[in-house]
């Protein structure tokens, strides 16, 4: 037998176990050899892996720690195994406990929400234990989304008394004065996005009341300016949408027993020509000021759709290259 082909081999714990890592008509082993080119036999609980030594190890390796993760009672969905073998395919020695089992939160729809990659287990991690995060990075990685989950968690936990999120009202081809109603209805638009995120965590009535009481608080940046947010976690959201005088100003903003996340992508500017992003100059400003986190994401922790992936990488690869691409 070619050495290039030496098989791999695997047996699951019992048969429901094996069951559940095979998929329904094995679906799981055979959306694992279309993404690595291998060959899988199953029979019974075993399986054996033919194909290139680098691919078959990688398949062996993801189907071993695919079975410890439903070993312990995860349920796994067919994009997991996408997520899983990023993550193994960047770093073979990774341990997918420690990443898919680190429940951030549950949402009122038994939604668990979990990390979905290395850069993402690095953020929540980095947003327990500083006092300001950064989370740069295309659509799609979750920067936002798990920012608030965290959020809601830690005013589940009563770590804080409540949530800012708040946005920058800035124009991407409309401008706010040709829109119609009052200020409030022109800027709802901008803030729309925060209000699904939140309300994908709980419940509509949970939501709305806990906004009508002031506990959870969706603003336009503007509305920050000369406030102090005490025992409050803050998420800013399209923070490369910012100047460097209100990135400043925001920053300012925490008071006491309060954090901060803030979200951006520097690719997606719609400022003005010629003005400086406040998050671009933050990242240089802030960088090594303790209690501050920069943390950076790829196309490679891209959640959403896998088109989304594709057409992240196709957009980088047009910047990369100096092709000049209206990204708006």
């Amino acid at each position: 037998m070619n050495k290039s082909n030496t098989p791999g081999r695997f047996a699951a714990a019992d048969q429901k176990l094996a069951n559940l890592l095979f998929g329904q008509q094995n679906a799981n082993l055979k959306q694992i050899e279309r993404l690595l080119g291998v060959r899988i036999g199953s029979k019974g609980c075993e399986i054996h892996i033919q194909g290139e030594r680098f691919q078959a190890h990688l398949a062996q390796r993801l189907l071993e720690e695919l079975h410890g993760l439903l070993q312990e009672g995860y349920p796994l969905y067919p994009a997991d195994i996408g997520y899983a073998l990023r993550i193994l395919s960047a770093d073979s020695n990774a341990r997918l406990k420690d990443i898919f089992l680190d429940t951030i939160f549950i949402s009122a729809r038994k939604k668990i929400i979990t990390p979905k990659s290395l850069a993402q287990k690095t953020y929540i991690d980095a947003i327990r234990t500083n006092d300001v995060v950064f989370g740069i990075g295309p659509a799609g990685t979750g920067k936002t989304y798990l920012a608030m989950a965290m959020a809601v968690s830690c005013l589940a936990k009563k770590e804080v008394s409540r949530i800012v999120l708040v946005r920058p009202a800035v124009e991407a081809g409309e401008r706010l004065g040709f829109l119609p109603g009052d200020i409030a209805e022109k800027v709802n638009p901008y803030l729309r996005p925060l209000h699904d995120a939140l309300f994908d965590m709980m419940d509509f009535e949970k939501g709305q009341a806990l906004i009508d009481k002031g506990v959870v608080e969706v603003a336009p940046l503007a509305f920050m300016r000369g406030r102090t947010l005490n025992d409050a976690f803050v998420i800013l959201d399209e923070a490369q949408n910012t100047t460097a005088e209100q990135m400043k100003m925001f920053l300012t903003r925490l008071g006491f027993g309060s954090r901060a996340v803030v979200t951006g992508d520097v690719t997606q500017i719609d400022l003005p020509s010629g003005r400086l992003s406040g998050l671009v100059q933050a990242v240089e400003v802030l960088k090594g000021v303790k209690g501050i986190h920069h943390n950076f994401f790829s196309d490679r922790d891209v959640v959403r759709h896998p088109i989304v992936q594709s057409i992240v990488q196709a957009y980088e690869r047009a910047r990369s290259s100096s092709v000049k691409v209206k990204t708006d």
